[in-house]
């Protein structure tokens, strides 16, 4: 019988070896990732073996499972799942499932499960250097807001540590009010993701970067390692009436993990969330790959 629990800071002891063994380039696959986002999405964690499984949803009816993560035989842990989900009176559902892991279900328990597409959930991958260089026609319209937010010399970057965390959690309050975070449900929700990053940024490992204009924070982004040559940013925020922030941003950053991590090829910059804005933005940059996480049902 599987044990689920709160997940909470302690667990990160036990649970990141395990993620990081699992070497998986979705941003699912970060406890970062999940503890930010525990009290949104219920989410509740147990161990089996050598993985780490976890449920989201409070309803019978709303509760996912996640492929687990780990190493060893998987099957016998995936049946433990479903035998959770029947005592719980719930449909066994997989969500963020990968089309390697929809492979091993296929392989395991052929045609039992259907496949659902999810496209709003797919992870936007792209080369570090790519990012960094901005090189080629497509992304010629970066270099030059790039270049218009550098006119002049009062423009600096730096990184993001506990000396500056005060100023980028105000700049964070200041950029809610123009967004309007306290009206819309989905920035509400990230808005208490993004207030406990920054209540545990140490606690959690993350690293970050801060944009300064003429001295005042218009930008700041915070990420972390995600597996063996994938780095993945969790936040980024910038004044959208300060040209050329968010493209700066992106790309001071982009500078920094290969300094500080010159193992990391590639950059996750999460989903889109079906948002059109946020869409039309991260395809500007022209992924590298997608990290296509989609549902699995239980069909029987």
């Amino acid at each position: 019988m599987l044990e689920f629990k709160n997940i909470e800071l302690s667990d990160r002891q036990w649970m990141e070896p395990l993620l990081k063994a699992a070497n998986l380039d979705t941003c699912i696959c970060s406890f970062g990732n999940m503890f930010i986002w525990r009290e949104i999405y219920c989410t509740r964690v147990a161990r089996m073996n050598d993985f780490v499984i976890v449920k989201t949803g409070s309803e019978p009816d709303r509760i996912h499972y996640s492929f687990p993560y780990g190493h060893g035989d998987v099957g016998p842990v995936l049946e433990a799942m479903m035998q959770d989900a029947k005592e719980n009176g719930s449909n066994f559902v997989i969500s963020g499932i990968l089309p390697q892991q929809q492979a091993v279900l296929d392989t395991l328990w052929p045609g039992k499960f259907r496949s659902v597409e999810v496209r709003d959930d797919w992870d936007y991958i792209y080369a570090l250097d790519k990012l960094i260089s901005l090189s080629g026609k497509k992304l010629h319209g970066k270099r030059n807001h790039i270049a218009r937010f550098k006119d002049g010399d009062d423009w600096s970057y730096e990184e993001l540590t506990p000396a500056n965390l005060d100023e980028c959690w105000k700049m964070n309050i200041q950029w809610c009010q123009v967004n309007g975070c306290g009206s819309d449900p989905s920035l509400e929700k990230e808005a208490c993701a993004v207030r406990c990053a920054f209540q545990n940024f140490e606690a959690l490992g993350f690293e970050g970067g801060v944009l300064r204009k003429g001295g005042r924070v218009v930008a700041y982004t915070i990420g972390e390692p995600l597996c063996a040559d994938t780095y993945v940013t969790h936040i980024e925020k910038a004044f959208s009436d300060v040209q050329g922030a968010y493209p700066m941003i992106n790309q001071q950053f982009a500078m920094q993990i290969k300094a500080k991590h010159p193992e990391m090829m590639f950059v996750n910059r999460e989903e889109d969330t079906g948002a059109e804005g946020l869409r039309k933005a991260k395809l500007s940059y022209i992924s590298d790959k997608m990290a296509e996480r989609n549902i699995a049902r239980w069909i029987g």
